[in-house]
C-alpha cells in the first residue's frame, strides 16, 4: 500500500522546497558539502508501492559546493565532464516499506555509468497548502563510491591519505505537487 494521504496519480517535483545535496570527506580531516541547483523529478503514485516510480534528471553542471574554483574542476574532465554527460540520472526500480520508512532502489547514472542504489527514504507527510495545492514530503539518503561512476580523480597527500574520499553521501529533501 502506498502512505497514507499520498493519492494515485502524477506529483512533480517542486524545486524551490526541495534539495538533492552530497557531502564527501575533505583531506580526511573535514566534509565538502554542497548540492545540485537544478533538478527536475516525477513521482508516479499508483494503486501499490510496486507500481510507484521515482525518476530524476539532474543537470552536472548545476554542482554547487559554495567555490568556484573547486565547482570548475568537478564540472571538468577530472570529474563529471559535463561537457560530455551533461546529466545525472535516478530512476526507480523498486520500492518496499510501510508506514513513513520505505527502501527505493534504483538506477543512479553519473558519467554514463549506471549502478543499482537503494536509499532509505521517509515519507514525511501530505498537506495542503494556503492555495489549494497538495504537497507530499520525502526525505532520502545513500552512500555510493565515486569510483564505481568512474570519478577516481585524486591527488595524495604529504601526511597520508588522499585530498578527496572515494564515499558520497547523497542526501535528498524533496517535496512534490499534486498535478
Amino acid at each position: 500500500m502506498i502512505p497514507s494521504g499520498l493519492t494515485t496519480g502524477t506529483w512533480n517535483f517542486d524545486a524551490s522546497h526541495s534539495e538533492v545535496g552530497f557531502t564527501v570527506r575533505h583531506a580526511g580531516i573535514s566534509k565538502v558539502r554542497g548540492n545540485f541547483d537544478k533538478v527536475e523529478a516525477t513521482l508516479t503514485a499508483g494503486e501499490t508501492l510496486a507500481e510507484t516510480t521515482v525518476t530524476a534528471v539532474i543537470a552536472a553542471d548545476s554542482f554547487n559546493s559554495n567555490d568556484a574554483n573547486r565547482d570548475g574542476h568537478v564540472k571538468g574532465a577530472d570529474f563529471f565532464d559535463v561537457e560530455q554527460f551533461p546529466e545525472l540520472t535516478f530512476t526507480s526500480t523498486g520500492i518496499e516499506g510501510s508506514g513513513s520508512d520505505f527502501k527505493v532502489t534504483g538506477d543512479l547514472t553519473i558519467k554514463g555509468i549506471t549502478r543499482s542504489v537503494v536509499m532509505d527514504a521517509e515519507f514525511n507527510g501530505v498537506a495542503v497548502d494556503p492555495f489549494g495545492a497538495t504537497r507530499s514530503g520525502f526525505s532520502a539518503s545513500t552512500v555510493i563510491s565515486r569510483k564505481d561512476f568512474g570519478l577516481t580523480w585524486n591527488a595524495a597527500l604529504e601526511t597520508g591519505g588522499v585530498l578527496v574520499g572515494d564515499k558520497v553521501t547523497i542526501n535528498v529533501d524533496a517535496a512534490f505537487v499534486a498535478a
